[in-house]
C-alpha cells in the first residue's frame, strides 16, 4: 500500500525540486559581488540593506527556482534512469502543481525585476524563456544545451553590471569566469549522463561525437579559457586576480589530468564536483582581490 505523503515530506521534496543550496549560492555570490566588485566595501551596512540588490537577488533567485522545476518536469523518465533517487515530481509533488509551482515564480521573479529597471525585467523574461526552451528542446541538442546553461550562469552576474556601473568590468570577468567553468560541467555532466540520455533520444555531445572526441573537444575550450582569464587580468591591471587565476589554472590543469583517464559515470561525477570546486573558490576570491 501505497504511503501517504505529509506536509513535512511535500515541503521537503518541494526544497529538493527547486535546489535550495544552489539557490543559497546564487543569493551569496550576488551580494558578495555587489560588496566586493562594485563596492564600496567601506560602505557595507548601506549595501546589505540596499533595496535595489534585495529585489535582484529575489527576483534571480525566483527564475532560477522555476528553472530546475521546468527542468526536472520534461526530465523525469530521463532521470528515472540517471538519477532515479533524486526524481521528485510524481513522487512528492504532483506534475500539475509542479508546473503551476514555476509559473507562480517565473512571473514573481520577473515583476520584481520590474521594480528595479526595465533592463532587469527583460534579462529575467529572457531567462525565463531560455530555461524554458533548454528544458523543453535543446538540453537534448548537441552543444547550445551546454551554452545555454553557462549563459544563464553568467547573466547572474551580467545583471549585476547592468544595474551598476561602478566596476563593471571586473563584474563581466566574472561572469566569463563563471561562463567558461559551467560550459566545461555542463559537458562533463554530459558524459556522465550519457545512458539515459541514449535511452531516451538525447544528442548531447558525447553521444554523437563519442566520448573521445567530446573530451578533445573540452581540451580545446580549456586552452581557451584559461588564457582569456589571464589576458583579462592583465588588462585590469589587477596583480592579484592574475595570481588567482594562476592557482585556478593549477586545478583546472588537475582535472584535464583526470579527465584523460575518465571512464567511468562514478569518475565523471568526481570531475564535475571538481569544477564545482574550482567555480566557488573562484567565486569566494572576490573578498582576496579587492585588498
Amino acid at each position: 500500500m501505497k504511503r501517504r505523503l505529509s506536509i513535512k515530506d511535500v515541503v521537503l521534496g518541494f526544497l529538493r525540486l527547486i535546489r535550495w543550496p544552489n539557490l543559497l549560492i546564487i543569493a551569496v555570490t550576488q551580494y558578495m559581488a555587489r560588496l566586493f566588485l562594485v563596492g564600496p566595501t567601506h560602505d557595507w551596512q548601506s549595501i546589505v540593506g540596499e533595496t535595489s540588490i534585495f529585489l535582484i537577488t529575489l527576483s534571480t533567485v525566483l527564475v532560477a527556482a522555476a528553472g530546475y522545476i521546468i527542468n526536472d518536469y520534461f526530465d523525469i523518465k530521463i532521470d528515472l534512469i540517471n538519477k532515479p533517487e533524486r526524481v521528485i515530481i510524481g513522487r512528492y509533488l504532483k506534475r500539475r502543481v509542479a508546473m503551476g509551482a514555476h509559473q507562480v515564480l517565473s512571473v514573481i521573479g520577473c515583476f520584481l525585476g520590474l521594480f528595479v529597471s526595465k533592463w532587469i525585467f527583460l534579462i529575467s523574461v529572457l531567462s525565463v524563456t531560455l530555461l524554458w526552451f533548454y528544458a523543453s528542446y535543446f538540453k537534448k541538442r548537441p552543444f547550445i544545451g551546454n551554452l545555454i546553461v553557462s549563459l544563464l550562469t553568467a547573466l547572474s552576474l551580467i545583471i549585476l553590471a547592468v544595474y551598476y556601473p561602478q566596476n563593471r568590468d571586473l563584474v563581466i570577468l566574472y561572469a566569463l569566469f563563471a561562463f567558461g567553468i559551467t560550459m566545461i560541467r555542463e559537458i562533463i555532466k554530459d558524459m556522465e549522463d550519457v545512458r539515459g540520455d541514449v535511452s531516451h533520444g538525447c544528442r548531447t555531445l558525447p553521444i554523437i561525437w563519442g566520448i573521445p572526441r567530446t573530451k578533445l573537444f573540452l581540451y580545446l575550450l580549456i586552452g581557451l579559457f584559461i588564457p582569456t582569464l589571464f589576458m583579462a587580468a592583465h588588462w585590469l591591471h589587477n596583480e592579484r586576480l592574475g595570481w588567482m587565476f594562476a592557482g585556478l589554472a593549477l586545478l583546472t590543469g588537475w582535472l584535464v589530468y583526470r579527465l584523460i583517464y575518465a571512464d567511468t559515470k562514478r569518475e565523471f561525477g568526481a570531475l564535475s564536483s571538481l569544477c564545482k570546486l574550482i567555480t566557488l573558490i573562484g567565486m569566494v576570491s572576490m573578498v582576496w582581490i579587492v585588498f
